[in-house]
């Protein structure tokens, strides 16, 4: 037994791998080892995999392996920060980082150098192909198949000339359309393993799929500026889209659901022209464009003289979108929970900003925890993009919220990313920008967001270049934004210039029968969630959650209903509530009678509902069960509870 792997075992692994290669027919060499891999050896048997190999496959010669690292160029970038934080730490420790594209090939490999000597041995190096249909089962196909952070330790490995390495690999997706791009691998000899080992790879892959991001938003505004250059006779009221070097849409307006659901097209969404390949690129969109959408303007998009793009134009006329779909602005508005009259007055605010083109910003004022994002959510549900960046000011020190608001290019500060960095501005262009907490803004950032918010455009901090950005901003705040003005703490001309639409979102004390609505909703969606039984209220239990003042609103609601999923039996009793629920600090409002005597008197009172009911009903179960409000599983256990026979008359 390893120390540091508490659940495997060495012989155990090796005796189970042996079974199955002698031609064991049931379950039982699989059954002896994790299902991740015994599922996994299954398909390597099935497939033919060799199992003594002792190597991977290398692909092509050194000019198709620098061909291969070139189309993986974006995957390089993005990756660079996380390789070049973590090479230097991996020297003397025995493990190597290695970075696969989405065919499983080694496009980039760091880490401590005896390791990587070691790791040529069985082609663990740039060019070699690790996918499971080659090489079988280990870290980086195995992620590659699932799709999910994976570990393979030692035996584990299908291959023979593997189960001397251990390896743990994360796959790396897009985060335009979630395909996996990649996978992030950290490898070496057995006695490197440790548990959190996933974990370290898992977090690098999320760092670079945020620099993946961040590098499709700077494209992306770059090759809207690029069409700009090049479409003078572009009117506003025409349809646009802006397709990736993959025909994937990185921009759209004014293009209805219906034309814009058919991208990516199938027929060259695999297919990365060359910078020469412009004509050949352009006709395989034509080509792809369903006989409807044949008279559209096509156009190249070009950057550094490379093709990264094209812009796709519908005129004004075409771009009506048609009856019977679905209504993005209502289906935003369902998902606000309330039919109390301040509720619903903001809900209609919302939704006529999200309406109205026009309207450049929203404020949303209201406690913490009363749901704001979601009308910051609905102020934008029919934006032409779903990119909704949200925030929070009063999270980011003083000395990094203005590059975070409007990026900076690089070396523009002690500490900047030598690469640059695009801001939240830039990221939620075409989207929603939402500010949390707005009032917490250092007063010497107010006049440059001002500026954003009038020029409609955004200047890095480093740079003199303006860049367009076309953002909705929904600013929100449970500060009175009015008293900070007369306090000197807020600029007037922002507040006026964020706040020509505002809209209160009203705490939970001020609409409790909401709160009763609210409660079911989340029982029922904890419920599916979870996949239990929903909960049942005692009555009693409804009059002290309708009389309770919720000082954390509808956050503190659905944290009660989920640990009372956990924690209760089925049933929710006075008993289940928290003391702050039964006896609030504040407790101007009465508690209820039934509330305020729950202790001693709480079963007499249960046992007297019971009893009435059985009388009123005449014995008949079902018909109590429905009259009481419960199930009858749930009756029968308080009859016995309370010792009454079930052939009570």
């Amino acid at each position: 037994m390893s120390a540091t792997q508490p659940d495997y075992d060495e012989r155990v692994t090796m005796g189970a791998w042996e079974q199955l290669l002698a031609g064991s027919t049931d379950c039982t060499p699989t059954c002896q080892v994790r299902s991740l891999i015994g599922d996994s050896w299954q398909r390597c048997a099935h497939g033919g995999i060799d199992a003594i190999q002792g190597e991977a496959p290398m692909t092509g010669d050194r000019d198709h392996r620098d061909a291969v690292r070139q189309s993986s160029a974006d995957l390089l970038a993005a990756a660079q920060r996380s390789f070049a934080s973590l090479g230097s730490l991996l020297e003397g420790t025995g493990a190597m980082l290695v970075l696969a594209d989405d065919e499983g090939v080694l496009v980039d490999a760091i880490g401590d150098k005896r390791t990587i000597n070691d790791g040529r041995d069985i082609h663990l190096a740039i060019g070699g192909k690790w996918t499971e249909d080659v090489v079988g089962t280990n870290g980086i196909g195995t992620a590659l198949f699932t799709g999910e952070p994976v570990f393979v330790h030692a035996a584990e490995h299908f291959c023979a000339g593997i189960k001397g390495w251990t390896c743990a690999g994360a796959p790396i997706r897009d985060p335009l359309d979630g395909r996996i791009v990649g996978v992030i691998d950290l490898s070496g000899r057995p006695g490197i393993f440790r548990p959190h080992n996933t974990a370290l790879v898992a977090a690098a892959a999320r760092e670079i799929e945020k620099a993946l991001a961040e590098q499709q938003a700077e494209e992306r505004a770059r090759l809207l500026e690029a069409f700009i250059a090049s479409a003078p006779h572009y009117r506003r009221s025409d349809g646009l889209m802006i397709l990736d070097r993959r025909s994937r849409p990185v921009y759209c307006t004014n293009i209805p659901c219906e034309v814009a659901g058919r991208f990516p097209l199938r027929t060259c969404a695999a297919h990365v022209p060359s910078p020469a390949d412009s004509t050949g690129f352009l006709d395989d969109v034509t080509r792809a464009l369903p006989p409807d959408m044949s008279g559209c303007h096509l156009t190249p998009l070009k950057l550094d003289g490379s093709l990264r793009g094209a812009a796709l134009v519908l005129p004004a006329s075409r771009t009506r979108p048609r009856s019977g779909r679905a209504d993005p602005v209502l289906e935003a508005a369902a998902l606000i929970v309330g039919e109390s009259p301040a509720v619903r007055e903001a809900i209609e605010i919302a939704t006529r900003v999200a309406r109205s083109p026009d309207v450049p910003s929203l404020l949303v004022e209201g406690e913490t925890g009363v749901g704001k994002e979601l009308f910051a959510r609905l102020a934008g549900s029919a934006r032409p993009s779903d990119r909704y960046v949200a925030i929070n000011c009063g999270g980011i020190t003083r000395e990094l919220i203005g590059s975070e608001l409007f990026g900076h290019v690089a070396g523009a500060f002690t500490g900047a990313s030598r690469e640059g960095k695009p801001g939240v501005f830039e990221l939620a262009s075409g989207g929603v920008l939402a500010l949390d907490e707005i009032g917490e803004l250092p007063l010497d950032i107010q006049p440059f967001l001002l500026r954003v918010l009038e020029d409609r455009a955004v200047q890095r901090i480093g740079e003199a270049r303006s860049r367009p950005v076309d953002v909705r901003l929904v600013a929100s705040t449970n500060r009175d934004l009015r008293a900070e003005v007369e306090a000197g703490r807020f600029r007037r001309d922002l507040y006026y210039r964020v706040g020509a639409v505002a809209l209160r979102v009203p705490p939970l004390r001020e609409r409790a029968d909401d709160a009763l609505l609210l409660l079911e909703h989340f029982n029922a969606s904890t419920a599916e969630r979870t996949g239990r039984d929903r909960l049942e209220f005692a009555p009693e239990v409804l009059d002290a959650l309708r009389a309770y003042d919720w000082p954390g609103n509808v956050r503190e609601l659905k944290n009660l209903v989920e640990r009372l999923h956990v924690l209760s039996g089925g049933v929710v009793r006075l008993t289940d509530l928290p003391a702050d629920i039964l006896q609030p600090e504040a407790a101007p409002t009465a508690v209820p009678l039934a509330a305020a005597t729950a202790g001693a008197r709480l079963e007499d009172a249960e046992l007297a509902a019971l009893k009435g009911a059985l009388e009123a009903e005449h014995g008949n179960l079902t018909r109590v069960a429905l009259r009481l409000g419960i199930s009858r599983p749930t009756l029968y256990r308080k009859l016995d509870h309370y010792g009454i026979r079930r052939t009570f008359r």
